[in-house]
């Protein structure tokens, strides 16, 4: 990300009141997700509402997210838009320098009493996606689907579980193999 586009994510922790609640909003728009020094999210529209608490020795933020980005679909690599939906929390604390003690507690530089908090989003955004992303049935793109359709083992008809039907097919790439092996 661009210094400039970094700035407007950046929270001032020591100008924060104790026992006070603040929300801010945040709108992850294309811009942002270009910025972001990273390729798993393409483009999007994202909103994220962030409430702030302080008490006396740590900060607690509650980031709210909802929305929808571009990925690759996982099948036919083509563009694919998903729903994004998440709540995540991050404590924040003062010490000595930058660390993050683990996936929900940082320590920032009490010297420098400010968080940028654009990372933070990215990432809980892509931690909102499903494992697999592909498009809904018959989204793919037909070419690719095609090619996938031919290279994949075709299944047998008998059988009642996965183990009975998939008995005795294989593989064609992997029966060349073998071919490789008993031939030496």
């Amino acid at each position: 990300m661009t210094l400039e586009t970094l700035k407007k994510y950046d929270i001032d922790l020591k100008s924060l009141s104790i026992s006070t609640i603040y929300e801010l909003e945040y709108e992850l728009n294309d811009e942002f997700f270009d910025s972001v020094d990273a390729t798993e999210v393409k483009q999007g529209n994202v909103r994220v509402v962030l409430k702030i608490t302080r008490a006396a020795l740590a900060f607690e933020l509650n980031f709210r997210i909802m929305g929808k980005v571009i990925v690759t679909c996982d099948r036919c690599l083509e563009d694919v838009e998903l729903p994004v939906e998440a709540s995540n929390r991050l404590i924040v604390t003062f010490g000595d320098e930058f660390a993050e003690t683990s996936d929900e507690h940082v320590i920032v530089s009490e010297d420098v009493g400010k968080i940028n908090v654009a990372w933070y989003m990215y990432e809980f955004v892509v931690l909102a996606l499903p494992i697999k992303r592909v498009h809904e049935s018959g989204g793919c793109n037909e070419l690719m689907a095609a090619k996938l359709r031919e290279l994949s083992v075709e299944e047998c008809e008998y059988g009642d579980d996965e183990g009975e039907r998939n008995r005795g097919v294989t593989d064609p790439r992997w029966d060349a193999l073998r071919n490789l092996i008993e031939d030496n």
